[in-house]
């Protein structure tokens, strides 16, 4: 909200002592309110038109009822989330209006902070709610949940994809190092899966496994039930519910905690979930896809991740490669992320790169992966006011030359003077490796100065399996 306002109030009470008492009271709390307790008539279009974002409606308003403006804000669809006022101690019409389209109901005589809370709560959702449509918009238009590339391994990805989203596989894992593009390759998959057909209002919903504790963790992903606990008011759908048709992506799943790897076994194996608090099986129809920039192995071994759950997940598996093994994509993606931020920047003088400048791009390691080019482009576009971006434009780490380090003379790999294929030479060492630590890929990695992840993915490049 702004001007240090919390949020817009309606107040609709035919009270005039509570419409008193709540107006005083919210006011000071920080929010703007408008209020009727005389003229119901034309109520609708006054509440639409002031822009409240919260209603305070009372049931009984002498001859009129507040359920028929209930009825007619939803209707008309008035962007206002409305709560219930009632005498009824049986509840009964406040779980009517709540099936009417009422986000909650209060019984009188209510206590003055729980009006306070539930207002607070339903200002707070809908910012939420806000905040994630205006970065769901942004990133699709930046990347308009396509995977960018034409390199040999973009171009198998996305078959390997596409077959997945064909067969509507409902369990996927996605490998990779950090800023590779996993939850871009998700929301691609989310997209050919449940959107190729018209119906784009299939739920994509991401939650990060290493954001929130394991107690947060566990009431967010499967929800709870009223008076499961302390704070527990009211029933609230987790993140399977609410991505019942559609997908959930959990984000670096290896870090979550052992005894939640149990519970999302559980739900994976039998397609349901149980909220807390809960006794009745709820069935879910959702795709989940998995990410890490972990080695799963290594974590099972540690004790740090179940090897059930492991199997389980590693069914249907996408290993991302860097992106210093996809120099070709490199300059692709430059050119893309370019045009992107020229656009949005309104920086239209930068037309593209040098042929120098094309080199430092194509031969950096890039330790960030796709997400450091990205933002070395955008610093670029905002900073720089040129037409052709050159080596000086970008950042010095990207020019400056490594240390050479040659190997004594018995050790090193004898270029023949026919020359040879670097992914001969690649696919050689690799199998050496694979052989001296008796194909053990940890120990074979270690023996490489690689990941495991790394070494897997050129493993199934080689087709070394």
């Amino acid at each position: 909200m702004t001007d240090g306002v919390k949020g817009k109030v309606f107040l609709v009470d035919d009270d005039d002592v509570i419409v008193s008492m709540l107006g005083r009271t919210l006011r000071k709390d920080g929010y703007e309110v408008e209020s009727e307790s005389r003229k119901f008539g034309g109520l609708v279009d006054r509440i639409r038109s002031w822009g409240a974002h919260v209603v305070l409606l009372n049931i009984k308003l002498g001859e009129t009822s507040g359920l028929d403006i209930l009825k007619e804000l939803k209707n008309r669809k008035v962007d206002a989330e409305v709560v219930m006022l009632t005498s009824d101690e049986t509840a009964e019409t406040g779980v009517k209006s709540m099936k009417l389209g009422a986000s909650d109901y209060l019984t009188k005589p209510f206590n003055i902070d729980e009006v306070k809370i539930v207002v607070a709560q339903i200002i707070e959702k809908r910012e939420l709610r806000s905040e994630v449509e205006y970065l769901r918009g942004e990133y699709s238009k930046l990347f308009e949940a396509d995977i960018i590339g034409e390199s040999d391994a973009i171009r198998e990805l996305r078959k390997k994809v596409l077959k997945i989203a064909s067969a509507k596989v409902s369990t996927i894992l996605i490998t990779g190092e950090s800023g590779t593009g996993k939850e871009l390759v998700a929301r691609y998959i989310h997209k050919e899966m449940h959107c190729g057909s018209g119906s784009g209002s299939a739920p994509f919903i991401a939650v990060n496994c290493t954001a929130l504790p394991e107690t947060l963790l566990e009431s967010e992903l499967f929800g709870y039930e009223r008076g499961a606990f302390t704070d527990a008011k009211a029933d609230k759908k987790g993140i399977f519910e609410l991505a019942h048709t559609g997908t959930i992506l959990m984000d670096e799943i290896g870090d979550m905690k052992p005894s939640l790897q149990a519970k999302l076994l559980r739900v994976l194996e039998e397609r349901s979930i149980r909220r807390i608090g809960g006794h009745e099986e709820i069935p879910i129809n959702v795709t989940v896809i998995t990410t890490t920039n972990r080695d799963l192995s290594a974590a099972i071994e540690s004790g740090e991740f179940r090897s059930d759950l492991f199997y389980r997940l590693d069914v249907f598996s996408l290993q991302l490669p860097p992106l210093r093994d996809r120099q070709d994509d490199c300059l692709i993606l430059s050119d893309y992320f370019l045009h992107f931020f020229a656009e949005k920047y309104k920086n239209m003088h930068v037309r593209g790169f040098s042929a120098p400048a094309k080199k430092v791009i194509r031969e950096y390691g890039w330790p960030g992966n796709v997400r450091e080019l990205k933002n070395v482009i955008e610093r670029i576009v905002v900073l720089e006011n040129v037409e052709m971006i050159a080596p000086e434009h970008l950042p010095k780490e990207m020019s400056r030359p490594a240390d050479i380090q040659v190997l004594p003379a018995a050790e090193r790999y004898h270029l023949p003077d026919s020359g040879i294929s670097l992914d001969d030479v690649e696919k050689d060492l690799i199998v050496q490796a694979l052989q001296k630590s008796g194909y053990n890929k940890n120990q074979a990695a270690k023996l490489l100065g690689i990941s495991y992840d790394s070494l897997r993915y050129h493993v199934k490049k080689f087709g070394l399996q």
